[in-house]
């Protein structure tokens, strides 16, 4: 009986030891075929295991690194691309083990051959059966390819920005010489002010690569030749979440909010010293999507009357924005001040790219 007890536990522990190979060999063989590279490290921030995609990536073949018996740092990550050492203390991805956090960002590793290239990683703790941390796991790709192609894409963009300024500037010219003699000053100082509100948008969206544009970016950008030289005073006050708008409507909307301002400025609450201008935004659910409403309030200006014709801010405000987007707009002129309620779908054009942080009050 004891031979036969023998013999049943030796066929078990044969037998799990094949299942372990068998899985131990599986394992390898999705480590070995993944593109990304993978490393892990122990609580010494040494390295102890990468796969083939990481020696590819390295230069160092597991071995070499299993030698040196430092930590992956000192081996991969030891210098800035200005030639600095980049001491361990200072590097992201071996913040995650002390601190029990996951780490994701960018850094340059250097080459066995010595030459630096940009990596995007995750590196998150590895714990045991009782949640002590044991070391860490490290995601890593090369991400040359992609620097490259955001940094022809920034050449391009500021190409574009660059040629329509120049756009702008002919136009300028162009209505200089039409105007001379025949217009007042303050109409051509009317047309510029539009051109360069123009040209400002354009500023913001250039930041973006023309992908989007913070709608608070764009209220105080068009507020900003107004809000500068009253900053002390606290005349406005801009209050909502802030979220992107595709390129075309945060144009429009720009035009829309400088000659606001600008009628503010000549006739409303910011021609005397007590007016004040109020915008407030919303972001409301619509039946295709998320809807902007927003609000602009004078209060403190002279007594308002309804113009006896529409000049070109009122046929912009209350025709581009429904012909464009299908949105509304309501434009009242009450004795307390101008009131204007914008309702803009920011679905349009395709749009899906909403994000946002928590509103706040500015002055």
């Amino acid at each position: 009986m004891q031979t036969f007890d023998t013999t049943t536990t030796t066929l078990t522990t044969l037998r799990r030891g094949s299942q372990l190979y068998e899985t131990e060999r599986r394992l390898n063989a999705v480590l070995n075929n993944a593109s990304v590279a993978i490393f892990l490290m122990d609580d010494r921030q040494h390295c102890v295991y990468m796969n083939r995609a990481a020696e590819l990536l390295t230069g160092f073949s597991l071995t070499e690194v299993l030698a040196r018996d430092c930590p992956l740092h000192d081996i991969v990550h030891h210098t800035y691309p200005d030639g600095r050492p980049f001491p361990l203390a200072e590097c992201a991805i071996d913040r995650a083990f002390p601190e029990n956090n996951q780490e994701r960002g960018e850094e340059v590793f250097v080459h066995k051959d010595g030459h630096f290239y940009p990596v995007g990683f995750t590196a998150s703790p590895i714990r045991d059966d009782e949640t002590r941390i044991i070391g860490t796991i490290i995601e890593v790709r090369d991400i040359t390819e992609e620097k490259a192609a955001a940094e022809r894409q920034r050449l391009l963009t500021n190409e574009l920005n660059h040629r329509v300024k120049n756009t702008l500037a002919t136009v300028q010219s162009i209505a200089a010489q039409t105007f001379r003699g025949n217009t007042d000053a303050a109409v051509r100082q009317t047309f510029d002010a539009r051109m360069v509100a123009l040209s400002n948008t354009h500023n913001v969206l250039t930041a973006e690569n023309w992908e989007s544009a913070s709608l608070r970016s764009v209220v105080e950008g068009a507020l900003a030749p107004h809000a500068l030289a009253e900053v002390d005073t606290a005349r406005f006050d801009l209050v909502g979440p802030d979220t992107r708008l595709h390129p075309k409507v945060a144009v429009t909307l720009a035009m829309a909010l400088h000659e606001l301002m600008t009628n503010a400025a000549k006739y409303g609450a910011l021609s005397v010293p007590e007016g004040r201008v109020g915008v407030s935004w919303t972001l409301e659910p619509g039946e295709s999507g998320e809807r902007l409403e927003l609000v602009w309030t004078e209060t403190g200006g002279p007594p308002v009357a309804e113009p006896t014709r529409k000049g070109f801010g009122s046929r912009l405000i209350e025709r581009q924005l429904p012909m464009e987007f299908d949105g509304s707009a309501d434009l009242t002129f009450v004795p307390t001040g101008v009131t204007c309620r914008l309702w803009i779908p920011l679905t349009a054009l395709g749009w899906h790219g909403q994000e946002r942080v928590t509103g706040r009050t500015a002055r």
